[in-house]
Order: structure tokens, then sequence, then C-alpha cells
């Protein structure tokens, strides 16, 4: 069985008396997409770091593909995206990319081929020749992101790749994240937007203050949480639906999205008395549905008062 493209092994990591990582474990297989999830200042960038041997453990193992070596000596195999983007503002966006696969081993005739690959895979091909300082910051973003990618490393970490993208260039990226993963190689992007996890991981470890909470695969995640929840949608009577819910031996949580809702039954109650109740409230509904909890209610339920962040919030 191939060794994991990241293994953690009892990881803490402290700062003046503050623990930022705790005893963390979680190991990354090849060939999937895998979160790193959790509110800000869980410890998701610091253990990012120290996987990328930029800082060390102050106890515990870190090893990639199997080697306990640090990152820079497996460089070549690695692609880091840092939540903050460095790039050389003065220089072309071409010579920036090539420069980026040198130093990663590449061939120049190489890293010029991928470079121009990417440029046109990514909508920058016209602004090639233009400095790093006239593009916009998702452009700017979307080069950076070329540039982890360039030398077609076998390991892939994303710090929060996402943030601050239009919804035509996220799905850009995300497409090609999926296509990496697809190829037999891994990815690890940390971020604290569960719809995005929901939508793009095969596996999660979700922390909080510095420890692990959740482990596993998504659908494994979902499946040990085991409260299950009644998708509403109204067509009328909203006012008529929101007294019954209101109703706390029937409902015990209601997530109210105005013509939706998302609502936890009361402990033994049958979904159907609910659906009972609406039919003789003369409530139309277009939806009806039982459905497992999203990523975002487990998300909520398991780190607790540590941050409310919701799903579409792409705050810092």
């Amino acid at each position: 069985m191939p060794a994991p493209a990241i293994a953690i092994d009892h990881v803490t990591k402290r700062f003046s008396g503050h623990t930022a990582v705790k005893d963390l474990s979680f190991a990354v297989p090849p060939g999937v997409i895998f979160g790193l999830l959790g509110p800000n200042g869980a410890g998701k960038s610091t253990t990012i770091r120290m996987i990328m041997d930029i800082i060390e453990p102050d106890e515990g193992t870190i090893s990639l593909f199997g080697a306990s070596v640090s990152g820079r000596d497996l460089s070549a195999r690695v692609g880091f995206l840092p939540e903050e983007r460095g790039l050389y503002r003065r220089m072309k966006i071409r010579d920036q990319l090539v420069f980026l696969g040198e130093i990663k081993g590449m061939r120049p005739s190489d890293a010029k081929s991928k470079a121009d690959n990417w440029l046109q895979r990514l909508g920058l091909g016209e602004w090639a020749l233009k400095r790093v300082e006239d593009l916009s910051k998702g452009m700017q973003q979307k080069v950076q992101f070329a540039g982890t990618l360039i030398h077609e490393p076998d390991l892939v970490i994303l710090d929060e790749p996402f943030s601050g993208l239009d919804p035509v260039n996220l799905q850009v990226m995300k497409d090609v994240v999926v296509e990496i993963a697809r190829s037999g190689r891994s990815v690890l992007f940390s971020t604290h937007v569960m719809e995005q996890a929901e939508r793009m991981c095969d596996r999660i470890v979700i922390i909080a203050r510095g420890e692990k909470v959740v482990d596993g695969s998504v659908s494994e995640v979902k499946a040990g949480f085991g409260e299950r929840h009644i998708a509403l949608t109204f067509l009328h009577g909203k006012e008529a639906a929101e007294r019954i819910l209101a109703d706390r031996t029937l409902i015990e949580k209601v997530d109210d999205y105005g013509a939706s809702a998302e609502v936890s039954m009361a402990a033994g109650v049958d979904p159907q008395r609910l659906l009972g109740a609406l039919v003789n409230a003369d409530v139309g509904l277009s939806r009806f549905e039982v459905v497992e909890p999203s990523l975002q209610s487990i998300f909520i339920a398991k780190v607790g008062d540590a941050t409310h962040v919701p799903a579409n919030s792409e705050a810092a």
C-alpha cells in the first residue's frame, strides 16, 4: 500500500506559552483532496508551515511520502501556495513562472512551455508580457496558483486558495484541483468555508484551538454525526410555517434561509408529524426531504463557541 503523502503524528507547536497546535495526528492518502478545516486561529496555517518545514514542531513527527526528511529536501515533489501572496511585482508574468519552474529543477525550455500552457489555461495568455503589478489581485492569485503547479508536483498544498476569487475564476481553479486528484496526486487545502470543503473534499480533518475534533471521509463524518435534518422549501404560507417551526415539542432547531429552512426534529418525533402539521396549515411545499446534516452544521456543533463562520464567508 502506498505511503501517505503526509503523515502527522502527535505534533505540538507552542509560541510564547500559547499552544497553537496540540497533539495533532492525521494522514493524507495519495490521490485525494484533503480538507484541513477550522475557524480562524485554529492552527491550520501553523500546521501547513510545519509540513513545509518553515517552522519545526516542538513535539511529534511529520513525514512526506513515507520519508522522515524535511519538506525542503522534497521541494521538487511539493507545490505550496501560501495564504500570504508573494510575487515579484515588477517581473513579467511569463518570466516569473519560468523562474519558479527552474528553481524546482525544470529545464528552461520545459518551464517556458508549461508557463505558456498555464497562462492559456487560466485565461492569462494576453497578459504574459505584462508585469505582475499590472494585474488585479484575482489575476495575481491565478499566476501564483500556476507557479505552484508548473513543475507537476506529487503533493499540492494550498492555504486558503480560493479567498477573494470571483465565481468564474473560482470554478476554474476548483476544476484544476479536482484534475490533480484524479491523476493520482494529493491535494491538501485549508479553508474555513465549509461549503467549499463539502463540494470538493474526499477526506477532512477539523481542528479547533489547535486540537483535532473530526477526522475521516466526508461520508463517514456525516454518518457518524447521527443527526438528520428536514430540508423545507415554501411556495406560500411562510407565516403559518414559522408558527409550526417555533413549536419546541416538535422542532429542536431551525436554520432559516427565507423561502427555505433546515430543521432538526425534537427527540423521538417522527418527521411525518411535521409534514402533517404543515399540510393541515395549508402551507405550500415544493420540498420536504430528510437529508444528511451539512458539513457547516457539523462544523458548528463540533467547534462550538470557537467561532461561527457563515457558510459563504470569505473573511480572513
